[in-house]
């Protein structure tokens, strides 16, 4: 399982006109099963995705084809977690890493 983060940089103020696409981008991990949560880092400073089911090296490529990557709107940052005790609701995620 992974946390990206993803910090906005020095094109921060194309977010608006990049924002269609890059929500494009989001829905399209929904709905490949990868993205599990999508939500915003407070106050302003960017977002963050909780994503599984996937390799790093394929995780990387999905993240530079986000527009919000591509056009230094912001920087991604991967972040590895290996879960091994968690809520039984959030029972799926253990094990969910494919490295």
């Amino acid at each position: 399982m992974y946390i990206v983060l993803l910090k906005f940089d020095f094109n921060k103020s194309k977010a608006p006109q990049l924002m269609g696409a890059h929500n494009e981008w989001i829905k399209n991990g929904f709905e490949d099963g990868h993205f599990i949560l999508v939500g915003s880092l407070k106050p302003g400073l960017g977002g963050a995705i909780l994503v599984q089911n996937i390799s790093r090296e394929d995780l990387e490529e999905r993240i530079s084809a986000d527009p919000f990557v591509a056009e230094n709107v912001v920087k991604a940052e991967i972040l590895e977690v290996e879960p091994s005790k968690v809520v039984p609701s959030l029972e799926f995620l253990v094990g969910s890493s494919k490295t």
